[in-house]
């Protein structure tokens, strides 16, 4: 016997039992998105590794550690999309999105990193991104952190908690990273080998770091919020003002830094302490510098991703379930004159009644197991032609889920119309054209 090929250690299948919640996760989403005027836009998995090089920053743990890249067969450096900020900004400046404009856009799907699999964390992973462009003030800002605040609401989710910090401007920043690792060095006898190695290459993500022996010295390091440039500070003051003012409970956590370079003002985090040590929801912030990094004028902009694994994982774990979507009718179909004759009633009723949920039996079998499938399927009614019924133009309707009402027999041509009836559906006059 050949050996099962198994999926890759971190990439995981979403099965049939699983994708009604999936779904019922990414349609609120959708709602709530699409209340605040945000427009879908979609895009490649595959990008060159340059873009996540410039943007991300070659320092970061993404880019030097965890990126899939590869060279394809005309040598160019390719790689799986790590993230999905970069790669809007570059379909944003490439289909002349941005310059000049206001754009409020949103995606999802799935992106990939090379990270040690655990609770929460994958190597395929989905997202759903929003990125919001041409918008300056804090008032953008607000917008998202409500719109997710908002969605949180619509998913029943309430264990959230938010923190926000500021990262000022890129001056600002470089004048708070030598007060950093001046800091640091002081206390470089208790840091760990990762702090050392960023100590010299990117010294804030050392204030991320989980490792508890490093707690005293992260508190006791300068806080970031005290180098904010004017601007910067009552942008930020603004925006606490307007998440105050809507009743959206915040921390404000100067050691909230994020992992990628683009960032510069605000940058937010939902966390739950549901989920371990993978407690991040949903991220984002401001990263007004990026597009034209990326080559394209200069443009503010700010945006949010969500991992979907770890709402999922929340949605579990507070018990959402849900329902799928139920099965109106199972057409049973004995013999050979009922199959030819079903499959074409199948058609004529999809038409009929476009929200009729419908399954045909196929590949045969007894009239009993047929009958069973139909019971199993979960169908309120069971629409039964055998060689009498196909040889009359008929069709025998079965009750399944109301015990006490009989089965009866219709000419084919009425069966749209009293499904119709029975089910609250609507029921079009004609087959489309």
């Amino acid at each position: 016997m050949s050996k099962h090929i198994k999926s890759i250690r971190g990439m995981h299948d979403i099965l049939p039992a699983q994708t009604p919640l999936w779904q019922w996760l990414e349609s609120q989403t959708r709602a709530v998105l699409s209340a605040y005027g945000y427009a879908e836009i979609r895009f490649p998995i595959v990008e060159q590794t340059e873009l996540f090089a410039r943007s991300i920053g070659e320092v970061t743990d993404i880019v030097s550690k965890e990126m899939y890249t590869f060279e394809d067969r005309n040598g160019d450096q390719l790689t799986l999309r790590p993230e999905g900020t970069a790669v809007c900004v570059r379909a944003g400046i490439e289909n002349g999105l941005l310059h000049n404009q206001q754009q409020r856009l949103w995606y999802a799907g799935p992106m990939f990193r090379h990270e040690r699999p655990q609770k929460g964390r994958y190597r395929q992973f989905h997202q759903i991104g929003v990125e919001a462009f041409g918008m300056v003030g804090p008032d953008v800002d607000a917008e998202l952190i409500l719109m997710t605040a908002r969605l949180w609401r619509a998913l029943g989710l309430k264990d959230l908690r938010l923190e926000i910090n500021s990262l000022g401007t890129p001056e600002a920043r470089q004048n708070y990273r030598q007060a950093l690792v001046a800091h640091l060095k002081e206390h470089q006898e208790v840091l760990d080998a990762e702090s050392l190695e960023r100590l010299d290459t990117n010294p804030l993500r050392i204030l991320d770091s989980k490792n508890p022996a490093l707690r005293p010295v992260i508190q006791s390091a300068p806080s970031l919020l005290d180098y904010l440039d004017t601007e910067s500070a009552e942008h930020f003051e603004n925006l606490q003002q307007r998440l105050s003012a809507a009743d959206v409970a915040f921390v404000v956590n100067p050691r909230l830094v994020r992992g990628l370079d683009y960032y510069s003002r605000t940058v937010f985090e939902w966390i739950t302490d549901a989920l371990g040590a993978q407690g991040t929801v949903c991220a984002g912030g401001r990263y007004d510098g990026l597009v034209q990094q990326l080559g394209g004028q200069a443009t503010p902009a700010a945006g949010f991703a969500m991992g979907m694994e770890r709402l999922i994982a929340l949605l579990e774990e507070s018990g959402a379930q849900p329902a799928e979507p139920e099965v109106h009718a199972y057409l049973v179909l004995v013999g050979a004159a009922a199959e030819q004759q079903g499959q074409l009633l199948a058609e004529h009723l999809r038409d009929r009644l476009p929200q009729l949920r419908l399954q045909m039996n196929c590949g045969g079998g007894q009239f009993k197991a047929q009958l069973r499938r139909a019971d199993r399927s979960g169908a309120h009614y069971a629409l039964i032609i055998g060689d009498a019924e196909a040889e009359k133009a008929e069709v025998a309707l079965k009750p399944l889920r109301d015990l006490s009402a009989n089965q009866r027999a219709m000419p084919s041509a009425n069966v749209a119309e009293y499904l119709a009836e029975q089910l609250a559906l609507p029921l079009h006059d004609k087959r489309p054209d």
